[in-house]
């Protein structure tokens, strides 16, 4: 279905003001995926945070004319779905990744993040990026480390001299 001027605008509008907010980008060809498929991808990409769109490449030419998306204009050849991550970095690639295991027609173009281009071969990289709570986990760990290790230090002189009291007790008790 063709669309008129005022749709155009619409679309470039709603794809710039997403590619503003977005962490990265991934693209992929989906032509001869089923419909349940897709359905599928895209109720898991409500749930997962990601903006998906299919719409035609010279609207989204100019839609990321000022982001730091601006570097795919080059690349953009077929029938492409656009995936973009909303909440953190990872989130499109690890949408990606899973529902191309199931639909072989699913390929990967290419991966957008900080304002460079990356090969599709480099989506299993920043599919594993950990989600938000996952970094400040390992953050909160690698930070409490310390604190545990000085508290087991200064804690252990009592311990030694309460096991070797008791040993001496159980020494003279037998």
């Amino acid at each position: 279905m063709a669309l008129n001027l005022e749709q155009k605008k619409a679309v470039v509008s709603e794809i710039a003001n997403v590619a503003q907010d977005a962490h990265s980008l991934v693209a992929a060809e989906y032509r001869g995926s089923s419909v349940d498929l897709m359905t599928a991808m895209r109720s898991d990409a409500r749930k997962t945070g990601v903006y998906l769109r299919v719409a035609k490449n010279t609207l989204v030419k100019r839609a990321v004319q000022g982001t730091e998306y601006e570097c795919i204009a080059d690349a953009l050849v077929g029938p492409l779905l656009y995936a973009f991550s909303q909440e953190d970095p990872g989130c499109a690639a690890r949408l990606i990744k899973d529902h191309a295991k199931d639909n072989d027609h699913l390929e990967v173009k290419f991966v957008s993040i900080g304002g460079s281009l990356l090969a599709a071969s480099e989506l299993a990289r920043l599919a594993s990026l950990p989600t938000k709570d996952q970094a400040i986990s390992q953050l909160m760990s690698v930070m409490k480390a310390p604190i545990e290790k000085l508290a087991r230090t200064l804690a252990e002189p009592h311990a030694k001299l309460t096991r070797t009291i008791a040993a001496i007790k159980d020494s003279k008790a037998a």
